[in-house]
């Protein structure tokens, strides 16, 4: 049951990567540690209005240990402050690390807050 709920909860479009890594109507912030690409999706998604990405690059944490518990505090601060995106909007989001060292909780998250706020702000 387990593997069949995983496989609902990733939604996984190749297309849509190249879209947001392509250049085209995406846009970039950077608040370090992380990097945030973001593009504004025109077809409302009713199931997942905004789709992540969180990517951890093997040359910056060579433990998949690190990496993982990296993307867990990403996803963790993301779910704590994704309301301050706006309603109703589609987006499709990547955040990239780019530290070769793990941090805090607590500073992660405030990095992914400021990094939301900037977004909702250019929406």
């Amino acid at each position: 049951m387990r593997n069949k709920f995983r496989k609902q909860e990733r939604i996984v479009s190749q297309k849509l990567i190249d879209q947001l890594f392509g250049g085209k109507g995406s846009r970039s912030l950077s608040a370090f540690p992380l990097r945030a690409v973001y593009m504004k999706r025109d077809i409302p998604c009713a199931e997942a209005p905004v789709q992540i990405l969180v990517s951890v690059p093997k040359r910056h944490l060579r433990h998949a240990v690190d990496r993982n518990r990296v993307k867990r505090q990403v996803r963790e601060a993301y779910r704590h402050q994704k309301d301050l995106l706006p309603e109703g909007q589609s987006l499709a989001l990547a955040f990239i690390w780019q530290t070769d060292r793990c941090l805090p909780s607590a500073e992660v998250d405030s990095r992914v807050k400021s990094l939301l706020e900037r977004i909702a702000r250019r929406l």
